[in-house]
């Protein structure tokens, strides 16, 4: 049977497979578009092809807490439309719990873990580029933490943007509440004295340029600059952020945990696509680009 053109772009569409893939399976399957379409699957991970490559700067934070084991991750993909799928919600889930069960040392640890999933599997890599077909958009694991060190562990995720998890000692409801903070606040640290140096001498730097343009003595300025410092730290550090849920407006974060008999140890933040450079798809260009290739094949 003679494979047009018109074939290739309709399997191409389907399968997002490279031309020259979808001309082969089309000749190998003697024109049967089902038959062609099953063998890309089989031999490309389905629609890993062009959509391996995307970049994946939407997505969702998923956890997975049982007592002092537990596990943040976070999983992407390229539009906030998948975000809203099952399958994708169910991988993102599964791979928190596989995360809090198995503590893997990295990703590729991670995709490694046995794991079956709409009819893919064995491990979660395998599911992972399934779902990439099944789907038709890239998503990936971003990155992940997890925790098995014997200490009280309390989780909040706002949506599936945010997630947090707080390491305490104390009371589970004041480190919930202290987890819910730090979503709505995003501080960079502790205390003061843990804040990055990088960080405060950028504020730094913002802090001196400003007060140069007042115009006033160099000791002025640079009191205006220490105090701008001091100013940011208070606003980045948890416990000296004023608690989101204070009755009076100016109850410390560290003011609350005390009278509540609680010390936190540490906290993590995940935001989804935190630092990702979302790309702009020349559009105009692409289809140009499959244009040429259609009219080559």
């Amino acid at each position: 049977m003679a494979i047009t053109a018109s074939m290739v772009a309709e399997l191409r569409a389907k399968t997002d497979a490279p031309m020259m893939e979808c001309k082969k399976a089309l000749t190998e399957a003697d024109g049967d578009m089902a038959k062609a379409e099953e063998l890309l699957r089989v031999k490309l991970g389905t629609k890993a092809g062009k959509a391996a490559s995307r970049v994946t700067a939407e997505g969702v934070v998923a956890s997975s807490i049982h007592g002092t084991t537990g596990a943040l991750i976070e999983v992407n993909c390229e539009t906030d439309f998948v975000t809203k799928n099952d399958s994708f919600l169910a991988l993102a889930n599964a791979a928190a719990k596989l995360v809090a069960e198995h503590q893997p040392a990295d990703l590729e640890a991670l995709g490694a873990l046995p794991y079956s999933q709409d009819g893919f599997g064995p491990t979660l890599e395998d599911v992972r580029k399934g779902l990439i077909g099944k789907i038709g958009e890239n998503m990936s694991f971003r990155r992940f933490k997890h925790w098995a060190n014997g200490g009280q562990l309390a989780g909040y995720l706002h949506g599936t943007r945010i997630g947090v998890v707080v390491e305490f000692e104390g009371d589970a409801v004041a480190a919930k509440d202290v987890a819910m903070h730090v979503a709505a606040m995003k501080p960079v640290s502790l205390t003061s004295a843990d804040v990055p140096a990088e960080l405060i001498e950028r504020e730094r730097s913002v802090a001196a340029a400003k007060a140069a343009e007042s115009g006033k003595p160099a000791d002025i300025v640079a009191k205006m600059v220490e105090g701008s410092v001091q100013k940011y730290l208070k606003e980045v550090s948890l416990f000296d952020q004023v608690f989101v849920k204070a009755a009076d407006g100016k109850q410390t974060v560290g003011a609350m945990l005390k009278a509540a008999g609680t010390n936190v140890k540490g906290f993590t933040l995940f935001v989804v696509g935190e630092g990702i450079e979302k790309k702009v798809d020349d559009f105009a260009a692409e289809v140009a680009a499959q244009v040429a290739a259609a009219k080559g094949a």
